[in-house]
């Protein structure tokens, strides 16, 4: 007699994978390792026609994808997330390759993505004779033979650019892969030492965290954990932020006493290690024109234990609150908009996304902005600019025009400024620029403005 209940069941398991749209259903109830890499590229096909329009910046366009297929599970969102990414990163690139392919094109960059991030026995299955043919005359392909940009997967303007700077091929190199995660303890609650040692323990030490090389208050993971679920990062000892981003708090400096503004404190990053630095003393500011964004700083500011914040939605970089606290300050920060371009290994998507034209905007943000911020500056006090970028239109250009229109300010050099706070930077003249291939660290430029007394 035949087991009706294992047919049926047969039966259904089968159904369940033919039927799927989106390759969602088909990890309940795959067969194989071949069904589960075959459902996986179903998805990626369907997720890079919604990316690659480049419509919303890939993050929220993965966040919405990832709430309309509720049934992936983590490590789905992961590896998807991961394998996205990794295309971004060398779009141009791999778009070279695919122009030989046949049949889809989002097939075709999903295949390749995942050889990236999976490897090639991964997809041997499913692949069909001429795409097998078609990879292996692509992983033979000299990457010395191909133009500058597209092996290194830049916009022509963008790729014009950045070969102009120094050591350009290590730079954009280390542009195209991926980040660590850095974290950063909260001084009011945690020495680094103590928290490393901590972490030497369960849920922490598969991350194999280590000290950051130069900040004093860093923390390097080795993997990307669900650090929201960490002791640690619930009760606020420990927050994300980018050893970078870490070493301009540094060079703001603030002192207990002082009256601080954060003058495009975004969600806040930056404004918890100052209130931290000031001990939650003195008064700082954190300015936004985003309600949206200092939002999403309230829950960070209540685990910080900070009392010393005042978050305050701005209407522009000239509205009546900033102009009330003329020459009062005796620091701010200017973190401004920017292109993000020091950021690809994280956002790779800013450069499909970025123009020639957005830039300009940008540029002429970034001046206004800078000396609005500048008339809250007391004398003696310190205005300290930065951006994510490695533009020097938006750095070292920007900062000179500033300085051509503003004598009450002169530039200090950076480096000198941190004392004993952060060791190990040098500097060729008086700016701070980090690099990933030097660094470590996202691209950030960094200039310390000072206004004279008299």
């Amino acid at each position: 007699m035949v087991d009706r209940r294992k047919k049926t069941g047969a039966a259904r398991d089968s159904r369940s994978v033919r039927a799927t749209k989106n390759g969602t259903a088909a990890f309940k109830k795959v067969r194989s390792p071949a069904d589960y890499a075959n459902a996986r590229l179903q998805q990626l096909q369907r997720v890079l026609t919604e990316v690659l329009k480049f419509k919303h910046p890939a993050d929220a366009v993965l966040s919405h994808w990832f709430r309309d297929n509720r049934s992936l599970g983590l490590r789905d969102r992961g590896e998807i997330a991961e394998t996205v990414f990794e295309i971004l990163r060398h779009l141009r690139r791999y778009r070279h390759f695919a122009q030989s392919g046949e049949g889809s094109e989002y097939r075709r960059l999903a295949l390749l993505g995942l050889t990236a991030t999976k490897g090639e026995d991964y997809i041997a299955e499913l692949l069909t004779p001429f795409e097998a043919e078609w990879l292996a005359h692509v992983k033979a392909l000299p990457l010395d033979s191909m133009p500058w940009e597209v092996r290194h997967s830049l916009p022509d303007w963008l790729a014009e650019r950045i070969r102009a700077l120094p050591a350009a091929d290590s730079l954009v190199e280390a542009l195209n892969t991926k980040a660590p995660l850095d974290l950063r303890v909260n001084p009011l609650k945690i020495q680094r030492e103590e928290a490393l040692k901590q972490m030497q323990a369960e849920p922490y030490a598969a991350a194999e965290p280590v000290a950051t090389p130069y900040s004093p208050w860093g923390i390097r993971l080795a993997n990307k954990p669900a650090i929201n679920l960490w002791p640690l990062f619930k009760d606020g000892s420990l927050e994300v932020q980018d050893e970078g981003s870490q070493i301009l708090c540094a060079l703001v400096g603030p002192r207990r006493s002082d009256m601080v503004i954060d003058f495009c404190a975004g969600a806040g990053g930056k404004t918890l290690l100052l209130g931290a630095m000031m001990r939650s003393a003195g008064r700082l500011y954190a300015f936004d024109v985003s309600e949206a964004r200092l939002a999403r700083a309230r829950p960070r500011l209540s685990r910080s234990g900070l009392s010393n914040v005042t978050p305050v939605v701005i209407a522009n970089e000239n509205d009546a609150r900033v102009k009330r606290l003329a020459a009062k300050a005796e620091r701010v920060l200017v973190d401004a908009p920017c292109s993000g371009f020091g950021t690809l290994r994280r956002n790779p998507d800013m450069k499909w996304r970025q123009s020639p034209e957005a830039l300009a905007e940008i540029k002429d943000l970034q001046q206004s902005i800078l000396q609005s911020a500048a008339r809250c500056v007391a004398p003696g006090g310190r205005l300290v600019y930065s951006t994510c970028s490695i533009l020097p239109e938006e750095n070292e250009q920007q900062v000179q025009q500033f300085l051509a229109n503003h004598p009450d300010f002169s530039l200090m050099n950076a480096v000198a400024t941190l004392g004993g706070r952060v060791k190990g930077l040098s500097s060729e003249d008086y700016f701070l620029r980090l690099r990933p291939d030097v660094h470590g660290t996202d691209g950030f430029f960094v200039a310390v403005l000072e206004r004279r007394t008299a």
